[in-house]
């Protein structure tokens, strides 16, 4: 008895340690998030610009990278990350920040790549460590990465939405929000879509989430001057309150 006892301890312990690491890529993981609760405040924002900050669009420069987690230019590889069989299809592309390249990989990293030499300067996990279950877990970053001076913001499907220091990429706040598509920021507040079929409205400096508000369809967010529009919803910027929608 006390044998089979001690067995079913060890399996234990190595079923624990197992769940730290990756399916796919070496070495352990570190927990990315202080709290996985995600906090609405149900506050209201301050008045915004009348542009959007395309934190991504603006900088996706002659630089590809395909499912395997090949970085090219042109037909001469750049990098090589680990490649993965379960990768979702994305139109991904790195974004540019002088001779640096930003890009997020199907296995949930988000890596910073010089491009005079090929080196990896950082990789930064951006996805919840519990969801390394098994090979199937989908962790892609599938939206864009964004660059905003000194910060990387980047969000994937394993459950993280990120904001990184460029310089090395410690991570300055992670929320737990699935990110499909591409995000925007306007001013000082990030819009970002979930897999939970909701529109955050994020503060970029403390990753406060001010209101959340039920959307139709999980499309990339635009900005008008005074609503946030996803397909057919006009919502208000300032609280969340939903302005038009199809369903009506």
């Amino acid at each position: 008895m006390m044998k089979k006892l001690s067995v079913f301890l060890l399996c234990v312990l190595v079923l624990n340690a197992c769940s730290k690491r990756d399916p796919i890529l070496p070495g352990e993981r570190a927990d990315i998030f202080d709290s996985y609760e995600v906090n609405v405040k149900n506050k209201e924002l301050p008045d915004l610009g009348a542009g959007t900050t395309d934190i991504s669009g603006d900088k996706i420069c002659d630089y590809r990278q395909d499912a395997q987690n090949v970085i090219w230019k042109a037909d001469k590889k750049i990098w090589s990350g680990f490649s993965t069989n379960n990768a979702v299809k994305s139109e991904q592309s790195p974004i540019c920040d002088g001779k640096f390249i930003y890009a997020g990989l199907s296995t949930g990293e988000v890596v910073k790549i010089n491009t005079s030499n090929g080196r990896l300067v950082w990789e930064e996990d951006v996805y919840r460590v519990n969801n390394l279950t098994g090979g199937a877990s989908m962790v892609d970053i599938v939206a864009h990465v964004g660059i905003d001076g000194k910060y990387v913001y980047a969000g994937g499907l394993g459950d993280a939405f990120c904001k990184l220091n460029a310089s090395d990429g410690n991570k300055v706040w992670c929320l737990n929000i699935s990110v499909p598509v591409d995000f925007i920021m306007v001013d000082d507040f990030i819009f970002v879509v979930g897999t939970d079929s909701n529109l955050y409205a994020i503060n970029k400096s403390n990753g406060d989430i001010y209101w959340k508000a039920e959307i139709e369809k999980q499309v990339k967010p635009k900005y008008d001057g005074k609503d946030i529009i996803i397909g057919s919803q006009k919502i208000d910027y300032k609280n969340g309150l939903i302005k038009k929608s199809s369903w009506f």
